[in-house]
């Protein structure tokens, strides 16, 4: 089959042509790739390479995959050959959707919504994260501000929505100046230039020297630091990228702030209440999709061929919206 191998002694991408692969589990199904999105993640591998046990030159990487099962292990009850499927993958396994066919765990599929597969394949990493994010940890129905550091990004996009979606009136971001036309339209009420202003400031201005509710770091970095310092006494946030360090925080401890690590994958290797984490948000944002209430921001289609260049270019970039590859037709 035609892939994109990642070639660790080099750091690069490669279109390859390897076997199709086999199931390893009697809980696994093959599936024919339709379509898969790109994310930052996928582009780091050199970065958790040694997270994969079985590492070599074979490896595909591509986490978020819409398509139809080919073939079913035998333990596989609740799906059967011909269905079609979407998934966010287990980056630890060799065998993911850059390819024409890939291997997944069943168990942590859920039924393909009711839309083109290059918009389901946007969805996965970006949207069931922000979903988990603002949901499950930061409870933002019951919030009335929030900040988010990289608002025209994959997840910042798909936050903004839900946040203006679930009621919330104060909705700051931070962006370059030119995209903030593109994030106020995702829904954000107040958008920070992070390079030419000061965000913490910008943010106690805004929210009249209270500080926000809640926030969500979607880059890493310093803004860990200005999520935690931007929150009121109590607020809470959410960590995508680096691991917490609350002794960076000014008073962190004084000011009672929460803090939540997040990371969608981490429920493939937790168990079945892990797996049913990643399942529910899926669900519940591809529910969100079919409706209309959300939708995919400024998504650039490619070709499987193309995935190589597009990982590198977003290695030295930060990317706006989504880019999907299809691989075949659906």
């Amino acid at each position: 089959m035609k892939a994109i191998t990642y070639q660790q002694a080099t750091d690069t991408f490669r279109f390859s042509e390897i076997d199709v692969p086999k199931l390893e589990s009697e809980f696994d199904v093959l599936v024919k790739v339709i379509a898969v999105g790109l994310n930052p993640v996928d582009t780091k591998v050199n970065l958790w390479k040694g997270m994969v046990a079985d590492m070599d030159d074979t490896f595909v990487g591509g986490l978020d995959v819409s398509g139809q099962i080919v073939e079913v292990g035998a333990a596989v009850t609740a799906w059967k050959v011909g269905d079609t499927v979407l998934y966010h993958g287990n980056m630890r396994r060799k065998y993911g959707g850059f390819a024409e066919y890939a291997v997944h765990d069943s168990r942590s599929l859920i039924a393909h919504p009711k839309v083109l597969p290059e918009i389901a394949a946007a969805t996965p990493c970006a949207g069931w994260t922000a979903y988990r994010a603002l949901v499950a940890r930061l409870d933002i129905m019951e919030r009335k501000s929030l900040f988010v550091a990289g608002g025209s990004g994959g997840v910042g996009g798909f936050a903004l929505q839900l946040a203006k979606l679930f009621g919330m009136k104060t909705i700051i971001a931070s962006s370059s100046a030119a995209n903030h036309d593109y994030v106020e339209s995702l829904g954000a009420s107040h958008v920070i230039d992070y390079r030419d202003e000061d965000v913490v400031s910008r943010v106690f201005e805004i929210t009249e020297e209270r500080g926000v509710d809640v926030s969500l770091d979607c880059v890493g970095g310093e803004n860990q630091v200005i999520c935690a310092s931007v929150l009121r006494y109590e607020g809470q946030m959410v960590e995508l990228v680096d691991t917490c360090d609350l002794n960076k925080y000014p008073q962190a401890f004084l000011r009672g702030i929460g803090v939540h690590q997040l990371s969608l994958g981490s429920g493939h290797v937790n168990g079945a209440y892990g797996r049913t984490t990643i399942v529910n948000a899926g669900k519940a944002v591809s529910r969100l999709l079919e409706e209309g209430r959300i939708h995919v921001p400024r998504l650039e289609v490619i070709t499987l061929e193309e995935i190589g260049d597009a990982l590198m270019n977003m290695r030295s970039q930060r990317t706006v919206g989504k880019i999907v590859a299809q691989v075949a037709e659906f």
